[in-house]
């Protein structure tokens, strides 16, 4: 299925943690932080300005992000959780 994001939202999946600490625990599903960086699958156009044109978004697809703990709406595609974030939502690009 593709997904193709409206207005200045993104196409995001999450980047999930190590589900085992460094002393070999391993954690379950309920102790897990929130991901907070993933990887951006699809954007959208951008929202529009007064004069009807345009406004670029500043990520593109493949760009891994940071964006806000509790931000965006969750959904599921195949089985993967995949976020539907505004591009406000959005806090950082990660550059290696």
């Amino acid at each position: 299925m593709n997904l193709k994001p409206l207005g200045s939202r993104v196409l995001v999946e999450p980047i999930e943690v190590e589900e085992i600490t460094a002393g070999g625990i391993v954690l379950p599903e309920t102790a897990k932080e929130k991901p907070q960086k993933g990887k951006v699958l699809s954007v959208g156009p951008g929202d529009r300005d007064e004069d009807g044109d345009r406004i670029a978004l500043d990520v593109k697809k493949g760009d891994v992000v940071l964006f806000a703990k509790y931000g965006g709406t969750e959904i599921k595609v195949d089985g993967k959780k995949l976020l539907i974030l505004r591009e406000s939502d959005l806090l950082a690009i990660v550059e290696d």
